[in-house]
């Protein structure tokens, strides 16, 4: 009988990897040469879904097996992923805002030092200019946003306004993205955090597969001494993936992200065992115990604790330590994340060539649009590169996107090429939420309670990025004749 089944399901895994390979040839990789051709006039979105018949099988080989909720695929997942970054631990989650949720909500825990725990009324640090979700669990959690100002030509915070943010005894932590795939300033927030003893959580849902690197007396100084798996400039440099540098970090797995799981998202824990614990407790109802879905009696005490004040003996299953959510995605999506994950270093690369065809495609636009540049980078030239500061750092972008800013004494602005692009069905997209305060929410937020979230500054930079900013796609699905086409359209608009 078991020898039946498998042969059955043999069959029909191979049945849908046929399939698949007829179905879905619009979403293999860009220079796979088995994809199906773009013809002119085609929608070229600016992110998208890539795989193969390799994520269709995994998906139907673990449904079949119908487990469903987070389990064996999953625990390998966190454990691949975990090991891929160099981090302590992953924790799966339903999606990158859950991932955010989940590690703000880990800084209020009381099994947190006193001095250091978030509470009500403390203050989070971080950036105007960005995606909603790195802000919301800020307010969700009872603390207070403080905004400070972003720069226009790296997306990332003006760290030289760290300083002005922060008030002793209230400021808690720094949350920032790194935007676009660009890292922000890790050695000023780093010095700042370690400065004040001050929380770093980096929301890198836009960046994995980013690294920045430092000289290693800097690093050192900073408490990093190790590269990352599969990283390495020399002896004299530390270089880290984004995502490892803080003390806690979170991915998004949706679609348009560096890899998918449809929905989906992870908590990452750099270093400190006690954030793992208690980000699992908060992901899993608020439990104290740590059981596995579908196992029991981990601890080997199951009916042997006393917590709060339940009767001594009950059931370690339903005692709760937190207030907490059930945020956990599904096994299918953690099968397809494993072959996704196989992917990325292919995925990295792809982004990288992607911007740098673009860039090199739009030199002659300089006159009227502004490139972005990465953070540390001083400029760029289309023969020898990006020139960069005195500050020993660097960043290595897997670009999340190609973000381009039309100059003020341009003869159009920012919304007109958006609908140029449009009409030409070439996907585009804002820089998110832009200034984050000048959105209805936070509108409404400050008027119905003026102490709800601070600001430093007038915010200038986040206000160019919201009127003057757009982003093209670099995801690993445009083809080569995609990019000349958004490169023409451009340049057609640009009269160059």
């Amino acid at each position: 009988m078991t020898a039946d089944l498998d042969q059955l399901k043999q069959e029909i895994l191979r049945l849908t990897r046929d399939y698949a390979r007829r179905a879905h040839a619009g979403f293999r990789p860009g220079d796979d040469p088995d994809r199906t051709p773009y013809e002119g006039g085609q929608t070229i979105p600016y992110a998208g879904r890539v795989f193969t018949e390799d994520e269709v099988e995994a998906a139907v080989g673990t449904t079949l097996d119908f487990w469903l909720t987070l389990g064996t695929e999953g625990a390998a997942m966190e454990s691949e992923l975990a090991a891929f970054l160099g981090v302590r631990h992953s924790l799966l989650v339903n999606s990158g805002s859950s991932a955010n949720l989940v590690a703000i909500s880990a800084l209020t825990s009381h099994r947190l030092p006193a001095e250091r725990r978030l509470r009500p009324g403390d203050e989070v640090i971080t950036v105007a200019a960005g995606f909603p979700t790195t802000v919301a669990p800020i307010l969700q959690v009872g603390a207070v946003p403080v905004f400070i100002d972003a720069d226009p030509i790296t997306g990332n915070a003006r760290c030289d306004q760290l300083e002005a943010a922060y008030r002793p005894g209230v400021t808690k932590a720094v949350m920032m993205a790194h935007a676009l795939g660009n890292p922000f300033d890790l050695a000023a927030v780093l010095r700042f955090c370690r400065a004040h003893d001050l929380y770093l959580v980096e929301d890198n849902c836009d960046a994995l597969g980013c690294s920045y690197s430092m000289p290693r007396e800097l690093a050192e100084s900073l408490g990093f001494s190790d590269n990352s798996p599969g990283l390495d400039e020399g002896p004299d440099r530390v270089i880290r993936w984004t995502g490892t540098w803080g003390d806690i970090s979170t991915q998004s797995f949706y679609p348009p992200h560096h890899l998918t799981m449809g929905e989906g998202g992870a908590v990452n824990i750099v270093r400190d065992q006690k954030l793992k614990v208690v980000a699992e407790s908060f992901r899993d109802w608020g439990r104290d115990c740590w059981c596995p879905s579908g196992k029991d009696d981990t601890c080997g005490k199951r009916f042997d604790w006393q917590l709060g004040e339940l009767p001594a003996g009950y059931d370690h299953k339903y005692i709760y330590s937190h207030l907490g959510f059930n945020l956990k995605p599904l096994d299918p999506q953690a099968a397809i994340g494993r072959v996704q994950l196989r992917r990325l270093p292919e995925f990295i690369e792809a982004r990288k060539r992607n911007w740098q065809t673009l860039r090199e495609g739009l030199v002659a636009t300089e006159h009227v649009l502004e490139f972005s540049l990465p953070t540390h980078a001083t400029g760029w030239d289309p023969q020898t590169g990006f020139s960069w500061d005195a500050s020993g750092c660097r960043t290595d972008c897997s670009w999340f996107g190609f973000k381009i800013a039309v100059k003020p004494d341009a003869p159009f602005r920012r919304t007109d090429l958006a609908r140029e692009l449009d009409a030409h069905r070439i996907g585009n997209r804002m820089l998110f939420g832009g200034n984050l305060v000048r959105q209805p929410a936070f509108v409404q937020l400050r008027a119905d309670r003026p102490d709800a979230l601070r600001v430093v500054g007038d915010l200038a930079g986040a206000d160019a990025i919201m009127v003057d900013t757009l982003f093209l796609g670099t995801y690993p699905g445009l083809t080569a004749p995609m990019l000349e086409r958004e490169i023409d359209v451009i340049k057609d608009f640009c009269q160059v």
